[in-house]
């Protein structure tokens, strides 16, 4: 069993030895918070994800009031399964010792109303998706997330007593912050930026902030039905996907197969793990949904799509295909030989003890596949019908079976057995959406986007040789001879690194030549 108060000091890492005696107990709280915070998205993700999908669909019949009247439905559904997810979560599932965790019934309600606090802003969220405000997003999250990060970090250094009731708190700021600086810039915008446009169709439909607040349309239905019924398939959809994505989390919790102990450190290892996913792949995936929704008429094969637009969509999802795969591999092939340092580095002997190095090897495998199957789920929600998605609907009930029977019984080889049955779930994923891809570009055989899944032979060649040189880097001089042999392990592989670089720059001018061509669109349009 390992010490409980040295793995939550692992798991935070923010304090050293001399505040280990007043955090002996934060250890509880912070797997406790890790629990909890896996029901808040519960209730939010699943409300929102398939309003944003069917809201920010091309489709003939958009008009803007319908469209916010449909997006406020998404509040009324959250605070519904806040009180149903909340009331499983403090009645039904397994409650940490009161003495040892006291307010933990009050954190699991705080956690569960900030996320349909944050509910209150999806419209704008939908809005500045569809208008191509995309650094908004980045600069609202960014600034949120570093004022909860702040707060949690001042409350547990200086109002250590506060034990879980911390992270309450600074969940519930991020929430409010979040929300109020997305009405504070649509207000800002209207009365400023859209005054100063024509009386063109693609100029801002929204003319007042009392656009974004439900009203009646004249001569027209409160929502548009067609949206809401995709919106229906979307959100029966949203369930299985919620399945197939954290099961691991129900098994875990349900079955008890994991104590508290070893999911805190399942927890930190699973965040290092993904946190390419979240910092690149995310960001990725939900601006390039946004750019194939408005490129595609949904529902329409390649050859029923203007010629300009199938073939932009083609050659956008083969070089962001290219991209995320060398993100990818650069992940498997470096992070395989590095897990042991890294997490030592980190958390000390704690983490990389055990099977901590072999589960974040088998992370490093599954950054590159949910690489592939986010970039090519993308493509395919946004150019899917209504039918292809009910239809998806029923294949995922069988992914979800095949993956929650794959978890259950891959527990005998600990928690590195819930990311093998994630790398399942997600190929079998990869199959259907390539399967997809491939019949909707069939009737225009000259547009083959999946060419962008596999790299140069010579770049492929330099990701196998820079793993041989790093696996034997490693096993030579890493990681008990010292810092000295240490720093060498790492400076060979930043050499590896390098040449891969220089190779995928020299080999794939497509790739190179788009991004600088973004870049430099980018950097021109903000100098106008």
């Amino acid at each position: 069993m390992v010490d409980e108060k040295d793995s939550y000091v692992q798991n935070i890492h923010l304090y050293n030895e001399r505040h280990s005696s007043a955090l002996h107990h934060k250890r509880y709280d912070w797997n406790c918070e890790c629990a909890i915070d896996a029901s808040k998205p519960n209730d939010r993700v699943v409300a929102r994800e398939a309003f944003r999908k069917a809201c920010l669909s091309k489709t003939t019949d958009k008009r803007w009031p319908q469209v916010i009247n449909l997006l406020w439905c998404v509040f009324p559904l959250g605070v519904i399964l806040s009180f149903v997810l909340g009331y499983v979560w403090l009645y039904h599932l397994e409650i940490p010792d009161p003495v040892k965790i006291p307010n933990y019934p009050l954190a699991v309600l705080v956690f569960a109303a900030s996320g349909s606090l944050e509910l209150l802003s999806e419209q704008l969220w939908v809005v500045a998706q569809a208008f191509v405000f995309l650094r908004l997003k980045v600069v609202i999250e960014g600034i949120a997330n570093f004022g909860r990060c702040v707060i949690t970090l001042g409350l547990v250094l200086f109002v250590p007593d506060l034990g879980i009731i911390t992270f309450c708190i600074a969940q519930m700021a991020f929430s409010i912050l979040a929300m109020v600086l997305y009405y504070l810039y649509f207000i800002y915008y209207i009365q400023t930026a859209a005054k100063q446009q024509g009386t063109t169709e693609n100029d801002f439909p929204l003319k007042s902030i009392r656009d974004f607040f439900p009203k009646t349309v004249t001569g027209k239905s409160f929502v548009s039905w067609g949206l809401a019924r995709l919106t229906w398939s979307f959100f029966k959809q949203s369930f299985l996907k919620k399945i197939l994505t954290e099961g691991e989390r129900y098994i875990m919790t349900l079955f008890k197969v994991l104590t508290f102990s070893q999911q805190g450190i399942y927890d930190v290892i699973n965040n290092l793990g993904s946190l390419v996913a979240r910092c690149v792949f995310m960001p990725i995936e939900e601006s390039y949904y946004t750019f194939f929704a408005h490129t595609l008429e949904r529902g329409s094969s390649a050859d029923q799509q203007t010629q300009q637009s199938a073939k932009v969509a083609s050659e956008t999802l083969e070089v962001v295909l290219k991209f995320v795969v060398l993100v990818g591999l650069t992940f498997l092939v470096f992070g395989y030989s590095y897990s042991f340092l890294l997490l030592d580095m980190y958390g000390g002997t704690t983490l990389s003890s055990g099977e901590g190095p072999s589960l974040l090897q088998w992370y490093c495998v599954y950054v590159l596949i949910i690489a592939v199957n986010g970039m090519t789920e993308c493509f395919m929600f946004a150019a899917m019908s209504k039918d292809d998605v009910d239809s998806y609907n029923y294949k995922m009930m069988v992914f979800s079976v095949v993956f929650l029977g794959a978890s259950w019984y891959l527990t005998v080889l600990g928690s590195v057995g819930f990311v093998i049955a994630n790398c399942l779930n997600m190929l079998l994923r990869i199959y259907h959406s390539l399967i997809f891809i491939h019949n909707y570009f069939k009737s225009a055989p000259h547009l083959k986007p999946l060419r962008g899944l596999v790299p140069s032979p010579l770049v492929l060649l330099s990701f196998a040789v820079s793993w041989v040189i790093t696996v034997t880097s490693e096993a030579r001089l890493c990681c008990s001879h010292g810092w000295f042999y240490r720093i060498l392990h790492i400076g060979i592989g930043g050499v590896c690194l390098l040449v891969v670089a220089a190779l995928v720059y020299i080999k794939e001018k497509t790739l190179v030549n788009f991004m600088l061509e973004h870049w430099l669109g980018r950097r021109k349009r903000k100098e106008e």
